[in-house]
């Protein structure tokens, strides 16, 4: 499936916002096997985008990629107009890009509060305007701060590695798989906690395989398979294609 959609035309009165964001024909590789082969990718300021695609499409990789974490065999990644592929992932965070991982990753022997201190780490001094908003955000982690992350529930867990990702003040947030074996109620509350980051000034980029929920709160997706875009249109296109119902959605066609 390699059909493209095109974006819905913007007025005259409404320019697009500036990229903060730009992958272009970027290749990954590992060894002599290929997990992204010409990826082209836009993240505009102000705008939560979706990645989606099946298990070995590419998803994390690209988050990896974005972040420093691997090296691109070629093209390019840009963050506000400046070339980052191949840089230090901590000189990559100090740019301003927040990055929460599949698996959440967090220090199970420290506490809550420690963790979100790491979050903060190329600060010389820890703001407690941070930590006031990430305690906002998820009062949960407030109640809990003295406790060990290894001890909190995966819902705590995930709220926790968002909001160490959000202590170093990102201009964009790489969110990777949030709502990955949390129940309903608390993939609900996560994705509502997704939307109120975006509403107080961080731009997303989401990959999710809860794909029906990731495309409710974002303005665009892509759609990943098999290391290449295949499908990218405003986020109630995706909803309404037949193609991502059938794929992503469970539906089934008549």
């Amino acid at each position: 499936m390699t059909v493209a959609i095109r974006h819905q035309q913007r007025t005259a009165a409404t320019p697009p916002a500036r990229a903060i964001l730009e992958l272009t024909d970027l290749h990954v590789s590992y060894g002599a096997i290929s997990a992204l082969g010409g990826v082209d990718l836009v993240v505009r300021e102000g705008e939560v985008v979706a990645l989606l695609g099946a298990n070995g499409a590419g998803k994390t990789t690209t988050l990896r990629t974005i972040s420093g974490l691997h090296k691109p065999t070629a093209g390019a990644v840009r963050f506000c107009g400046e070339r980052i592929d191949g840089i230090p992932s901590h000189s990559v965070v100090g740019l301003g890009i927040g990055h929460s991982p599949e698996g959440r990753r967090v220090f199970a022997d420290m506490t809550v509060l420690e963790n979100l201190h790491m979050g903060a780490y190329r600060f010389t001094r820890l703001r407690q305007e941070d930590l006031e908003r990430v305690f906002a955000l998820f009062p949960r982690l407030a109640e809990r701060r003295t406790q060990q992350a290894g001890t909190l529930s995966g819902g705590e867990q995930q709220m926790l590695a968002m909001g160490r990702a959000l202590m170093g003040r990102p201009e964009l947030l790489l969110l990777d798989e949030p709502s990955m074996g949390l129940a309903p109620l608390v993939v609900a509350q996560i994705f509502e906690i997704v939307k109120e980051i975006n509403a107080q000034g961080t731009t997303v980029l989401l990959v999710e395989q809860n794909a029906a929920q990731a495309l409710k709160i974002a303005d665009r997706g892509y759609v990943l398979e098999t290391g290449r875009i295949a499908l990218h249109a405003p986020a109630h296109d995706l909803l309404d294609d037949p193609r991502i119902r059938t794929a992503y959605l469970g539906e089934t066609t008549a």
